[in-house]
């Protein structure tokens, strides 16, 4: 939407290039991380990422089921992230066999909502209303899906650790989201995470659905899904390459 600029930067998009943001894949690394407590590689994840769920479990006080499926969360609590979708059906997808974790600070509104639906659903809904780098790295390690259904997204981080973690992100079609997660395609096995592209609540928790059944009753598509999500490079070489590219186009 480009901030009313959106009519000059498409009359310009000629000269226009977009780049992504990197992570530090150092600092984001599943298999050598000290905050997380199962280290976990592509090759094992089958085996020891769901470690980390029930140690997470364990630590917020939720049901410890490593079957259940976990949705994370990390957010600054604002109305561009989409916390608006979230609160109008978040009371029908705890119904659901669902827990949710979730990290952050913000509006007092969106606060106090995760804090009630932690109250009232105690053993399915961790809200933490602070922010804590180790516990935001357990998240991304613990979960099997991150939700970011965002207004606008000029790239976004968090889909980008989450996937390094095996962690697949269901997010809405729009600015760097749309760039980074590429959606699930059940006939071709492509993707790597699920989206959706209309600002809707209802949208929105149709896709967190659909993830639920390829969770629960296609689990080996899911984790074909995770195979390629942690395959997938934006470290900040991929995205230096870029700039490096560009640069020596400027210069001729």
């Amino acid at each position: 939407f480009g901030e009313g600029l959106d009519g000059l930067m498409r009359a310009r998009s000629n000269c226009l290039r977009g780049i992504v943001n990197g992570i530090d894949y150092d600092e984001y690394n599943p298999s050598t991380d000290k905050l997380i407590a199962k280290n976990f590689s592509k090759d094992n994840f089958r085996r020891e990422k769901v470690k980390n769920k029930t140690a997470l479990q364990k630590e917020l006080g939720l049901e410890v089921n490593p079957k259940k499926m976990m949705i994370g969360l990390v957010s600054r609590l604002t109305d561009q992230k989409g916390l608006d979708l979230v609160s109008c059906v978040m009371d029908e997808m705890c119904q659901d066999e669902l827990q949710f974790v979730i990290l952050g600070t913000g509006e007092e509104r969106y606060e106090n909502m995760f804090r009630h639906f932690d109250w009232k659903y105690g053993k399915d809904v961790s809200a933490n209303i602070y922010y804590s780098e180790e516990l935001s790295h357990k998240i991304y390690a613990a979960c099997d899906a991150f939700l970011m259904p965002s207004l606008f997204e000029p790239c976004g981080l968090s889909q980008l650790m989450s996937m390094r973690y095996g962690t697949l992100p269901i997010v809405r079609e729009t600015g760097g989201l749309k760039d980074t997660v590429e959606p699930y395609n059940e006939y071709e096995n492509t993707g790597t995470g699920f989206s959706f592209k209309n600002y809707n609540a209802h949208e929105m928790m149709g896709t967190v659905r659909y993830a639920e059944h390829i969770y629960y009753d296609k689990k080996r598509d899911w984790n074909k899904m995770v195979d390629r999500a942690m395959e997938v490079d934006y470290s900040w070489n991929t995205s230096a390459k870029k700039y490096e590219k560009l640069y020596d186009e400027l210069i001729g």
